[in-house]
């Protein structure tokens, strides 16, 4: 396929978008927290591996390399307008009901207004973890990315990855457990 792609075959281009479609657009919302937003940066990478395909030295699978173009797209498009280093809310990006719905995986009316209440609190702990921190989290507790996956998408070391990933999870547990004595 690689070879393909390389040699601009429109229908290896079409089989390419359809393997990974839906998991760029996931992993673009997971940052970008806004389903136009995700499409949108979704169709912006896959413009990217067309036009950088012949850049592709196959170093890392060629799903890892789309990923971290997917990554990298997101935080551009983030620092892009003006959040600094984080995600202020993510009520402010996204409708609570929407971002509970998402992260419960579905929820019965009735539990929704708990469950905003719920999400709120969690996008706030989530919001306050330094950019890094959050990107190696998002990739390895939502996601599902193994450690040596996300190295590569983030272009560091796996043990890199692990020490992120541990002080987000003490940072978020710290925060959680504050939040949980109020």
């Amino acid at each position: 396929m690689i070879d393909r792609l390389k040699s601009k075959d429109s229908k290896a281009f079409t089989e390419l978008i359809a393997l990974y479609k839906e998991s760029v657009i996931h992993t673009c919302f997971r940052f970008m927290l806004n389903q136009e937003d995700a499409e949108d940066i979704a169709q912006d990478v896959f413009v990217e591996v067309f036009q950088s395909i012949d850049h592709f030295r196959g170093e890392a699978k060629l799903s890892t390399w789309i990923y971290r173009i997917a990554v990298t797209k997101c935080l551009d498009e983030i620092k892009k307008r003006n959040r600094k280093k984080r995600i202020t809310s993510l009520g402010k990006l996204l409708h609570l009901d929407i971002v509970s719905h998402w992260m419960a995986g579905g929820v019965m009316p009735d539990a929704e207004l708990h469950e905003m209440d719920s999400m709120k609190e969690v996008a706030m702990v989530l919001s306050r973890l330094p950019e890094n921190q959050r990107v190696a989290f998002t990739l390895s507790k939502i996601d599902g990315f193994t450690n040596a996956e996300i190295a590569e998408i983030m272009n560091t070391s796996t043990i890199a990855v692990e020490s992120l990933i541990y002080r987000a999870k003490k940072k978020t547990t710290e925060e959680l457990m504050r939040v949980l004595k109020k």
